[in-house]
């Protein structure tokens, strides 16, 4: 499944409370294992009856809370008591690089608490949900995206004469390819009224379906065969859960996932400025956006930052990158196929035009699509709808598109290589991407930027670049831009000795626009300078094709053999 959630290492935290009126501060603590292990408890009431014997066994538990602040494995310490002295014996004592946290003054972990409850309470809605399904007398039935069988009530065995066990853990485009369930996650929209045979039993039923959306994404479908008295009523219910659990997961995404926006945006030339400004205006509506410039401008973060910034900030955003997709292969990759289309196809498979649904498509590197190609985009962008490769029907979907393009599409539509009407769609709102050489004065703040994040990655003291490195930097005209300027700032920490970046330290092309023949103060292995080189070189020729063969001469090798040590280095996507 796209998207899985990385599990973390908890933080190891002490509590300090005063009485068992907190005993629901420990029990939420609790509910948050994944993310927080409580490890010491302070009750200053000296009363510990409320704890369970396990919790008792779990804790360190005391009534001194300058016990629990020196604990050697604490992380940090949640003091919910407002004394002053109290808090004053915590700063006394704490551990040095042990925080305190004040929950009255702490908002964020305030929303932490309210969030919890929220998602305890969402739990028990659908736990109730489940005991419903178990004593409705009407048969249901539940699959996850795959079409794997997670669950059927006991009246679908009933109806059916299917034991639970013969059925969960089928796939029901194996058992029943041709019900509403099946046809619902494939639609990705509800299906009502489907008159069929419930596959393995000779049972004709009229069933209604419906997916399961979770974070934009379908998770499932469900099916309820006819009869159901209050089925209107627990969807009802069922999707305020999902909507709730999405709500939940949204603001843990924005607060823990690191995604481009305006305000991470690094620059204040004006070119740079009048870009995010238009960006911005862009952001407001769901038309389509042309985004254009040289490769390494940065469109793809533009992109970002518009999709986060609108009104689809919740909804995927979804990339095609048709420079490094075969040209066979890009009608699948944008509208899937349906089982049987060709060869070799044994299920049906999305695209990611599926994959957007309700959200943002973005395709990058535009200029390299087909005639073909052109003319089913345009009727996406048009009529909002599609067909997968040996489908008959056409398939809605509700998205936006941005595109992006190194090369000027008005020049390719007088060239004949692009449709102007297509052209026409996506132009009235169309972006212009300054190059580094357009906003030179942006050159020290992006390079201090770029320097402070490398040396967090790689773990090395580097701080400063000398007024000499800076001078080559701004004196180089950059055709691979801000990616090639990433790939020589990464390139300078991994050979510098010091904690400043010198001419010498910089790539060889670089210096002989300044000061000549570089020196390099250490040794680099080999194999780490022929992944540097590999790197600079597609930032600046580009990532296209026909930039791969540029590199390739650049490089002295063929394009096999750069293909060979792309794969070998894993550099590019």
């Amino acid at each position: 499944m796209i998207g899985r959630r990385r599990r973390v290492t908890p933080m190891k935290i002490a509590l300090v409370v005063k009485g068992k009126e907190d005993r629901f501060l420990v029990r939420i603590m609790q509910e948050t294992e994944n993310f927080i292990q409580v490890v010491g408890l302070a009750d200053l009431s000296g009363e510990f009856s409320w704890l369970s014997a396990q919790e008792k066994k779990n804790y360190f538990v005391t009534s001194d809370p300058a016990k629990v602040a020196q604990l050697p494995e604490v992380e940090a310490v949640i003091n919910t008591v407002e004394d002053r002295e109290v808090s004053l014996l915590l700063k006394q004592n704490i551990s040095a690089g042990v925080e305190i946290v004040d929950v009255e003054s702490s908002d964020f972990f305030k929303t932490l608490l309210r969030s919890k409850e929220e998602l305890i309470e969402a739990r028990k809605l659908k736990g109730e949900l489940w005991a419903i399904l178990n004593s409705v007398q009407d048969a249901i039935e539940v699959a996850d995206e795959e079409g794997v069988i997670k669950y059927v009530n006991p009246a679908f065995t009933r109806m059916t004469g299917i034991p639970f066990s013969d059925r969960v853990g089928k796939n029901i485009f194996e058992v029943s390819p041709r019900g509403s369930l099946a046809s619902s996650l494939i639609k990705q929209k509800p299906v009502t009224g489907h008159r069929t045979v419930v596959g393995g039993s000779d049972v004709e039923v009229i069933s209604h379906s419906s997916p399961i959306f979770v974070d934009g994404e379908v998770e499932g479908a469900v099916v309820v065969f006819q009869r159901v008295t209050d089925i209107l009523k627990l969807m009802d219910e069922l999707e305020k859960s999902n909507t709730l659990v999405e709500n939940l997961y949204a603001q843990i995404n924005r607060i823990s996932g690191f995604r481009w926006t305006f305000e991470t945006m690094v620059g204040k030339s004006k070119s740079f400025k009048a870009a995010v400004e238009a960006a911005r205006k862009y952001s407001r509506s769901d038309v389509p956006v042309l985004i254009e410039g040289e490769t390494g401008t940065g469109k793809e973060v533009f992109a970002q930052a518009m999709h986060h910034q609108s009104s689809l900030q919740r909804n995927p955003l979804i990339k095609v990158d048709a420079s490094f997709i075969p040209e066979s292969l890009l009608d699948l990759e944008f509208f899937g196929c349906e089982e049987g289309a060709y060869p070799g196809a044994v299920r049906t498979r999305l695209g990611k035009v599926e994959l957007a649904q309700g959200g943002t498509l973005f395709i990058k590197g535009v200029c390299q699509l087909n005639e073909h190609l052109q003319e089913k985009l345009l009727k996406l962008i048009r009529e909002g709808s599609y067909q997968r490769i040996g489908g008959e029907d056409a398939l809605t979907v509700d998205i936006r598109v941005m595109v992006s393009s190194t090369r000027e599409l008005k020049s390719l539509v007088r060239q004949g290589k692009f449709r102007e009407d297509l052209y026409l769609e996506l132009s009235p709102c169309s972006l212009q991407v300054p190059s580094l050489r357009q906003r030179i004065e942006d050159i020290p703040l992006l390079a201090e930027t770029f320097l402070k994040q490398l040396s967090r990655k790689t773990g090395k003291n580097v701080h400063n670049i000398s007024p000499r490195a800076l001078q080559a930097l701004m004196d180089y005209d950059w055709p691979g831009n801000l990616r090639e300027l990433w790939n020589v700032m990464e390139r300078a920490v991994m050979v510098v000795g010091e904690n400043t970046i010198k001419p010498e330290h910089l790539s060889p092309y670089i210096i002989s626009h300044a000061e000549g023949p570089s020196i390099f103060s250490e040794l680099v292995p080999l194999d780490r300078m022929e992944q540097m080189m590999l790197k600079t070189a597609l930032a600046r020729f580009g990532e296209t094709l026909e930039g791969k063969k540029k590199a390739a001469r650049a490089l002295n090798i063929s394009l096999a053999t750069l293909y060979n040590k792309l794969k070998k280095y894993q550099v590019g996507p």
